[in-house]
């Protein structure tokens, strides 16, 4: 199988993914005087930083589990020619991405449904609203 080409996300990616998260007033509280002290720059900084902290924790296990779902970790980008470059060696890919899965804007919904048998993303996918619709059968998030 063609290896993909090395490109970069599209300039406008993001390089950080939004969530949402709820805390009680305690914690939030303390987290709060933790940022007006000095610790950290504020909320968002020490949310990062402990997640960081118990990720690292947790290290070995991940890199054990990426390992054997034979996950790629970090970001994974396909262009349509990439894709093209799979369909004329007759192929398709079975995508696999802990972190962030991105198909450029360039990809079609016909090409991303002849080439990509499947994709599985644990954290975020980047892709048309249309070739998103296209594979969400094929799609899943673990």
């Amino acid at each position: 199988m063609p290896r993909r080409t090395a490109h970069a996300a599209p300039a406008l990616t993001p390089t950080d993914e939004k969530i949402t998260l709820n805390l009680g007033y305690v914690d939030l509280g303390q987290i709060d005087l933790l940022v007006q002290e000095g610790f950290y720059a504020n909320r968002s900084d020490f949310i990062r930083t402990a997640i960081r902290q118990h990720l690292g924790s947790h290290a070995e296990a991940v890199r054990q589990v990426v390992s054997r779902k034979t996950l790629v970790l970090g970001i994974q980008h396909y262009s349509a020619a990439d894709l093209q470059a799979v369909q004329a060696a007759g192929q398709q890919l079975q995508i696999r991405v802990l972190g962030l899965a991105s198909l450029g804007a360039d990809v079609t919904p016909e090409l991303a449904l002849a080439t990509i048998e499947s994709l599985t993303v644990l954290g975020a996918l980047r892709a048309s609203g249309e070739v998103k619709r296209a594979l969400a059968e094929r799609i899943r998030y673990s």
